[in-house]
């Protein structure tokens, strides 16, 4: 590409919010000094009372953690880096050609309940095949703790036809071209933070399947170093900001 712009079909706005949010995500430990915060939000076009302003809010709302001049992420933030990080180098091992099934068993639980552990199937990549049997090919740990739910191992005759069921791999290919896209290192920083942004929430979707499985093309490995690049990017213009 030569610096052409591309829009994103459903990516969020760009707010005060997100752009904190997202460089402390992206920081390792997640916590910044307040000036970085308000520097990086000025090459968003983000006035540095809107910044400090922002930060007071999402301290107010217990999103982040203020100790002096330096904002960390909050528990919930620290978990929501740690799924980041997992999709940004997961954990996969070999492939025998056996799943893991996890059947639901348990009855009478509440919505919130019932959210809350298919969140937590989704987090660990299984899909679901029919109303409480989750499934994945066993090359990736599932340490799903629920003591309403059975786990199975099981070896299918056609795994191929299984994985066209359970995920729209075309769909998901089509979805990171269009991302890899609008990351392009020449577009402007303020459309490729968003880009980078989206391809975080896209590789937490990488169902992660065994080489066997997945198309002759698959480029989940390309969106992320097209990350890691990125988040590079953005911590040398931190360091060029403070000298």
């Amino acid at each position: 590409m030569s610096g052409s712009t591309v829009t994103l079909t459903a990516a969020p706005a760009l707010t005060t919010r997100s752009v904190v949010l997202s460089l402390l995500l992206g920081a390792h430990p997640g916590r910044l000094p307040a000036r970085d915060l308000v520097a990086m939000g000025e090459e968003f076009g983000v006035a540095p009372a809107t910044t400090r302003v922002t930060l007071s809010r999402l301290v107010a709302a217990r999103d982040l953690v203020n100790d002096g001049a330096t904002y960390s992420l909050s528990e919930r933030h620290l978990r929501r880096q740690a799924a980041q990080d997992e999709a940004l180098a997961p954990r996969v091992g070999p492939y025998d050609g056996s799943w893991t099934v996890l059947v639901v068993t348990a009855t009478g639980r509440d919505a919130a309940s019932r959210a809350g552990l298919r969140a937590d199937l989704r987090r660990w990549r299984l899909a679901e095949l029919r109303e409480g049997v989750w499934m994945r090919p066993a090359n990736v740990a599932t340490p799903v703790a629920d003591d309403g739910l059975v786990t199975l191992r099981s070896y299918p005759d056609d795994d191929r036809a299984l994985v066209a069921q359970l995920w729209d791999l075309d769909a998901w290919v089509a979805t990171a071209d269009e991302l890899l896209a609008a990351a392009d290192p020449s577009g402007p920083l303020r459309d490729r933070f968003v880009a980078n942004a989206a391809i975080v929430r896209h590789l937490r979707a990488d169902p992660l399947l065994p080489t066997e499985l997945r198309p002759d093309r698959w480029p989940a490995d390309h969106l992320r170093s097209v990350y890691d690049d990125f988040r590079s990017e953005l911590t040398a213009l931190r360091t060029e900001e403070k000298t």
